[in-house]
């Protein structure tokens, strides 16, 4: 059984910054694609950030490029999303999700991403 469990969530200030972490289990650590997305109330669920634990290439959202850094503990088999200079348009739930590694191509798409973690909040104040 695929389980992601994801903390790190919280209630911040404009500027803060925030590290989310999502522990995959049931999948080959160092063989998979983990990404972020997130999804704002009344709004489609987007893509952060992903990364292929395999080679450790990354791709970033354009609305984070500069702020949030996607990264992994190949000991910890845990990858992390550090979030930078947040903002309120940032306030959303972060999920995290699991996918092979041809996901890469269209990461950015949810459908594409087979197993999802539960969420964690982040509220962004100014």
């Amino acid at each position: 059984e695929v389980q992601l469990v994801e903390s790190g969530g919280g209630l911040v200030q404009a500027g803060e910054s925030l590290r989310l972490s999502c522990t995959p289990s049931g999948v080959p650590f160092d063989a998979y694609a983990i990404g972020w997305f997130r999804q704002a109330p009344g709004k489609e669920r987007e893509g952060v950030a992903c990364l292929s634990t395999a080679s450790g290439s990354t791709r970033e959202a354009d609305s984070v490029k500069g702020r949030f850094t996607i990264s992994t503990d190949h000991a910890q088999k845990t990858v992390y999303l550090q979030m930078n200079s947040l903002t309120p348009e940032d306030t959303a739930v972060y999920y995290c999700a699991a996918a092979q590694l041809s996901v890469i191509m269209i990461w950015d798409v949810p459908g594409a991403w087979p197993y999802w973690g539960q969420g964690t909040q982040v509220t962004v104040f100014s």
